[in-house]
């Protein structure tokens, strides 16, 4: 079995008496998409930098191709792409000036690759950093961050800003770069782009990683519904206590029932063939609804993310 191409080792990192991150431990594959989700002050940032040597872990350790983060930062970057959430760059440079800047760090690119990545973000790269838009400017960060083929892409909330006809670009920007087997780790808390293009998916809350695992997987701890519509009415009480079933509720004057499901409905689907049946419905789970169960309002978590899958 090959080594992680990014490994996180009980990383901990607070600041003064604020809170940052507390034992996060991750591995990840290389080649495939990993989407870090959480909402802002979660810890997704505080992560990135130190994995990209912006900051020090008090302790634990990081490592990106079995390279200490701090200790070999130089080689690492030129290893990665990377996105970071707040760009900085010089304000009276054109988005073209910046670009050549970085690629000349990178000691020169392919030049129609670079070109057709200017052309599929509709960026002007003739105008000056400063008289961007948001989004404009988060296009010059992110043509900049793909635009060597890195193996290793690091993407802090990547389509802030962007429209939706752009962030469909991204999508498949992000696709291709899976597809040539390179790695991407995407911070974000647009739940969609996670579900379109991430493999597996890991959960923060307040400094700590709640979950791990794939995006199908993440779905099932979700409860969905199943609505049963019949020809007349039937006992509620057939499914109060089915195997599955973790709530009731009678609609339509008792000829129809919603059911709150958790794990299998086989038990629900008997149950209701013994009753004409007019329609039934089941409503699953989105990713959203996943994610926003780790955050639920009485800021507790839920038994099942005690601990990391």
């Amino acid at each position: 079995m090959t080594a992680p191409i990014i490994e996180i080792d009980k990383l901990t990192k607070s600041y003064g008496g604020r809170r940052g991150i507390v034992d996060v431990s991750l591995q990840i594959r290389e080649g495939e998409v990993f989407g870090f989700l959480g909402p802002n002050g979660a810890g997704k940032t505080t992560t990135i930098r130190i994995l990209m040597a912006l900051l020090r872990a008090d302790r634990g350790a990081a490592r990106v191709a079995g390279l200490d983060s701090w200790q070999k930062s130089v080689d690492i970057k030129r290893l990665i792409g990377y996105v970071p959430g707040e760009p900085s760059l010089d304000p009276n440079l054109t988005g073209g000036q910046l670009l050549e800047y970085f690629a000349h760090l990178r000691g020169g690119v392919d030049q129609s690759y670079l070109k057709q990545l200017i052309e599929r973000l509709e960026l002007d790269p003739g105008r000056k950093f400063r008289h961007y838009s948001t989004g404009n400017k988060r296009k010059v960060v992110l043509i900049q961050a793909f635009m060597h083929r890195p193996r290793v892409l690091i993407l802090d909330e990547p389509t802030s800003g962007l429209d939706p006809l752009n962030q469909q670009e991204f999508d498949g920007m992000v696709r291709e770069a899976r597809d040539d087997g390179r790695t991407v780790f995407l911070s974000s808390h647009v739940l969609s782009e996670v579900e379109k293009t991430c493999t597996r998916v890991g959960i923060i809350r307040d400094g700590r990683l709640v979950r791990v695992g794939g995006v199908a997987e993440l779905k099932d701890i979700k409860r969905y519904e199943i609505t049963i519509h019949f020809a007349q009415p039937v006992p509620i009480e057939t499914f109060a206590q089915l195997e599955g079933v973790a709530g009731v509720e009678k609609l339509a004057n008792g000829s129809a029932v919603r059911l709150a499901m958790q794990g299998s409905a086989d038990a629900v689907i008997k149950a209701a063939a013994r009753y004409p049946v007019v329609s039934l419905t089941s409503y699953e789970p989105s990713l959203e609804d996943v994610f926003l169960r780790f955050y639920e309002s009485d800021g507790k978590a839920p038994q099942e993310v005690a601990g990391v899958v």
